[in-house]
């Protein structure tokens, strides 16, 4: 039966590609981007994916319709899609299941379910994390929070009911609407909650911010001409009208051509697999340079691996961002960190007792309670501790954080309160060379390291070795084809499925020898977008920062650290965070070369039974001499660092300035 390709799309079943379609009325391009195609040619349905997205805008003024871009700007709210499912089976067909969160879908039952010991009542959100083999049946591994507590549990795909998408309260950009939240073969309605930066649109329709519009995704089909290697791109919104002749052909025959999100979709049996590049990777990466037209690979197994996100912190060019797999084998050592406050220096010595600091900024306290702070002064951090403070014959709790203070040959307890913003830069006395796995296990992210040792075993040159202070941020899990050249079976590394676009042509099974995991390692560079997108991806499982606390009434903060004439010009020019962390670093291996060769054999940090305070304060006492050297040099660039922290405060103690009188 004849039809038109947008109509043979929306009703095709990817499971059934490829497709053989015959054209029953042509299409002559206009541009140099538009394909040509005769009629009466065959053609190979290999895959499809949505090209741009038409928009039908609904306003009380007007309605019109625009098109938009995968990479259009603005964020949308999801209205819920009022249409049916009356299996489990329609909603796993229908919508996106995926490792990441926007493919976790969230739907409603009508009635009452009972799963075993779980009963959950009708209209409750139940989400779908996965979907398994489970014990020969097909099932959709599923959440639910019932009186705030967790429920898992399974639900095979036959099982019966009414069943409605649950409400959406989170914002996406189209890219994300597009790969997860609409249904197959149906349009989705959204609201455009943000226009930020978008003039263009907001001159042509002004009233379209929370205007509610319907998305139509316009798809490209990926096609083969004649059974031919050449791949051809067909928008379905062209006037071509095709007839499926699938069935008077041997589909054996077929040549199968595959993405690498289509190759990760096949269940890991069918893994490995020889495949013929056909479009390769547009990244300029050594280690994608290989995997060029025509080359052969073999496509080892499928899964997922955990990385780490890190940045580099330069002041002098833009700041690279890393994925650093967990099997590098390169080693780091520790840099020190920079706490902006107080609250923010006890938060850390919660998970690394006794963290050794320097003042970078001054602070005078109006209470005989707290002790005052000048810069270049050094403190070991060592506990919480709550304060009464009397002002103006009222009595407040003030939070505090309890130090011992490094003074001459002793150790002073010094009491600062938590909201002080003097900036301390970590001394890190830690000489020990530690894998990026180390890192993970023994200290909370972010931690500050550099690479002292490269890692010999990677795909092409250690992209790391180059780079200063890295900040190892956050670990996430992320999905991989493990994969070697064919004439080169044994060098195996992990080809990143969401970052790579790959094109192949399926040749069949491989009988050789077969890896499990890498035997070179792939250090990825990513990009500003990917960076946000990743973290994005995976924040959501964290809590949000607590908020910082208020500076109690009456208490003055002296913000303005003293400068010396001689050293006025020092503060003429801005300078970045990044340049406060370069100076310390560079002060901080002086310091570790000249100063601390022997200290580094000794326990600085005391003993964590509560047996007494002052046995804390004397061990700490018997370093300070050796120290004295690092206090003479940090008092050489106070100056440097009074002009910088004044000028570089991190964003959240700026939204929270108007909260701290006084300021």
């Amino acid at each position: 039966m004849t039809t038109t390709l947008k109509k043979f799309i929306e009703s095709l079943d990817p499971k059934t590609l490829p497709r053989v379609l015959q054209i029953q009325s042509g299409y002559y391009g206009v541009t140099d981007n538009e394909c040509s195609i005769s009629t009466g040619e065959v053609i190979t349905v290999t895959g499809y994916k949505v090209q741009k997205v038409r928009a039908h805008i609904h306003s009380s003024e007007y309605a019109d319709t625009v098109e938009l871009p995968l990479n259009f700007p603005g964020f949308f709210k999801i209205v819920p899609d009022k249409t049916s499912y009356y299996s489990i089976e329609e909603i796993v067909k229908a919508l996106h299941v995926g490792h990441t969160r926007f493919g976790h879908p969230g739907f409603y039952s009508c009635s009452n379910l009972h799963v075993g010991t779980v009963t959950v009542c009708q209209n409750e959100e139940i989400i779908i994390k996965s979907v398994e083999d489970s014990n020969g049946v097909m099932s959709v591994n599923c959440e639910v929070f019932i009186n705030g507590e967790r429920q898992c549990f399974v639900l095979p795909l036959s099982y019966k009911g009414e069943f409605y998408e649950y409400k959406d309260e989170k914002i996406y950009t189209l890219k994300e609407i597009t790969d997860w939240k609409i249904p197959k073969c149906r349009k989705r309605t959204v609201i455009l909650t943000d226009l930020t930066k978008l003039l263009e649109l907001t001159q042509l329709f002004p009233n379209a911010s929370n205007a509610m519009m319907t998305l139509e995704p316009v798809y490209e089909i990926q096609a083969l001409l004649e059974f031919g290697k050449d791949i051809i791109n067909l928008l379905t919104d062209l006037d071509i009208e095709v007839l499926d002749i699938t069935q008077k052909f041997d589909v054996e025959y077929f040549i199968q051509i595959l993405t690498t999100h289509e190759i990760f979709e096949r269940t890991s049996k069918e893994f490995p697999m020889i495949a013929e590049i056909i479009e390769g990777p547009l990244r300029s990466h050594t280690a994608y340079r290989l995997l060029q037209h025509g080359k052969k690979i073999i496509i080892h197994a499928k899964y997922q691996a955990d990385r780490v996100i890190a940045s580099e912190l330069r002041s002098d060019t833009a700041n690279k961002h890393f994925l650093i797999p967990s099997s590098y084998k390169g080693r780091f050592k520790r840099r020190p960190r920079f706490f902006p406050t107080v609250y923010d220096l006890n938060i850390a010595n919660r998970e690394t007792d006794n963290i050794h600091v320097v003042a970078t900024k001054a602070f005078q306290s109006s209470h005989e309670e707290f002790s005052s702070v000048n810069v270049g002064d050094q403190f070991q951090a060592k506990h919480f501790q709550s304060c009464k403070v009397k002002s103006d014959g009222k009595t407040t709790i003030v939070d505090a954080l309890v130090c011992a203070k490094m003074e001459n040959k002793c150790c002073v307890k010094s009491t600062i309160p938590l909201y002080v913003e003097g900036g301390f830069m970590e001394v890190v006395h830690d000489k020990r060379q530690y894998y990026v796995s180390e890192l993970c296990k023994d200290f909370q992210l972010p931690v500050n390291v550099k690479v002292s040792v490269r890692d010999l075993f990677t795909v092409a040159e250690d992209i790391l070795a180059a780079t200063s202070v890295l900040q190892l941020e956050e670990q996430i899990t992320d999905s991989y084809l493990l994969v070697s050249l064919l004439d080169n079976p044994k060098e195996v590394w992990e080809l990143p499925v969401h970052r790579v676009n790959l094109t192949v042509r399926l040749i069949g099974n491989f009988y050789g020898d077969t890896y499990f995991s890498p035997t070179r390692t792939n250090v990825e560079e990513i990009n500003e977008e990917e960076y946000y997108m990743l973290r994005r991806y995976e924040s959501h499982v964290h809590d949000p920062p607590p908020r910082p606390p208020k500076t109690p009434v009456n208490t003055s903060i002296i913000e303005k650290p003293v400068i010396s004439e001689s050293n006025q010009d020092m503060t003429s020019e801005p300078r970045s965070f990044n340049q406060v962390t370069e100076v310390v670093c560079s002060l901080q291996e002086k310091i570790n070369d000249e100063t601390l060769q022997q200290s580094t054999e000794k326990d600085i940090s005391t003993t964590t039974s509560s047996n007494t305070e002052t046995d804390a304060f004397v061990a700490v006492s018997k370093d300070v001499k050796e120290h004295q050297q690092m206090k003479r040099e940090v008092n050489d660039v106070k100056e440097q660092f009074d002009s910088i922290t004044l000028k570089c405060r991190p964003t959240h103690q700026i939204s929270h300035e108007n909260d701290i009188p006084g300021q």
